[in-house]
């Protein structure tokens, strides 16, 4: 881990993602400006969700330049500029792009061209699975809410809410281990490329994000320092330190699996050599039971 400089790359990843998220936000409500007339409401209500990992001096920053941007231009324009936001935001694909390949060791073949392209549909595809995922709990919201209007017996009415709220999460789970299974499977400059929904290294770098996040919140709760050192850019310096930690362990997720594929590579020759020997050992039984019955 050590040597593919995974916190170095970390480090690059949280660099760039600050310059990539408010682009991929704009382009977000741009499309989402498409489709629903109320879209202003909509986007605050899906972005406060994300209020569930990052911490809220860092989200305070993520809401007033969002709604200063989307202010500040007209629908025209920010349709005209979606196509131009995403591809500013293309940009932390693209670093993810780099440093996969080097926890992978691959030397990427493409031109740069050919990656860009690659990574502009992937943040294409990224904002369309995150916009689900926070989708998830306001439906769910929406629909507990319903539902324990409906239902006369409390008892009923409290379980109900529960259970779909507990299918919103699941969903959106879902879809989070969707979004590092697309990131593992065409980031990287794959030779042969096989999909996998769920690998050890997907799982533990969502949990490892998870608590990541929920350690950050529960530390800025008791022991916010950043804005006692940065003054008024202690909110920016967390924002940069949950992206940081949100690429480390996108990055450690990584490495468990090239990890896991490099122990099978190396097994795999021990079990044949072992198979082999089996053979010859059998043939020679065979052949020595065939002598002596001659005999």
């Amino acid at each position: 881990m050590l040597a593919d400089r995974v916190f170095g790359h970390a480090a690059e990843l949280g660099f760039y993602f600050v310059f990539a998220l408010f682009p991929a936000l704009l382009s977000a409500a741009s499309i989402l400006g498409l489709v629903a007339r109320s879209a202003h409401h909509i986007s605050d209500q899906l972005l406060a969700n994300l209020a569930l990992v990052i911490p809220n001096s860092a989200l305070a920053v993520v809401l007033n330049t969002f709604n200063e941007t989307a202010a500040a231009a007209s629908s025209g324009k920010l349709t005209f500029g979606s196509v131009a936001a995403v591809w500013s935001a293309s940009v932390g694909v693209s670093a993810i792009q780099d440093t996969l390949n080097a926890v992978f060791k691959i030397e990427d073949r493409r031109s740069y061209v050919m990656a860009r392209m690659q990574a502009i549909l992937l943040t294409m595809l990224l904002i369309a699975l995150v916009g689900a995922g926070l989708a998830c709990f306001l439906v769910g919201d929406f629909a507990a809410a319903l539902a324990e209007h409906s239902v006369v017996q409390p008892v009923f009415a409290i379980a109900m809410g529960v259970a779909i709220r507990a299918i919103a999460w699941a969903v959106s789970s879902c879809l989070l281990a969707l979004s590092f299974a697309v990131l593992y499977y065409w980031a990287p400059d794959w030779r042969v490329r096989r999909w996998r929904w769920l690998t050890p290294g997907t799982v533990l770098g969502i949990a490892g994000w998870l608590l990541a996040s929920f350690g950050l919140r529960i530390y800025l709760h008791f022991f916010n320092s950043f804005t006692v050192t940065y003054g008024s850019l202690g909110a920016v310096i967390v924002l940069l330190m949950w992206f940081y930690l949100s690429g480390l362990m996108l990055l450690l997720g990584a490495e468990i699996d090239f990890a896991i594929r490099e122990s099978n590579a190396r097994a795999r020759p021990a079990d044949l050599a072992a198979a082999d020997s089996g053979t010859a050992f059998s043939r020679a039984q065979t052949a020595s039971g065939k002598h002596i019955h001659a005999g």
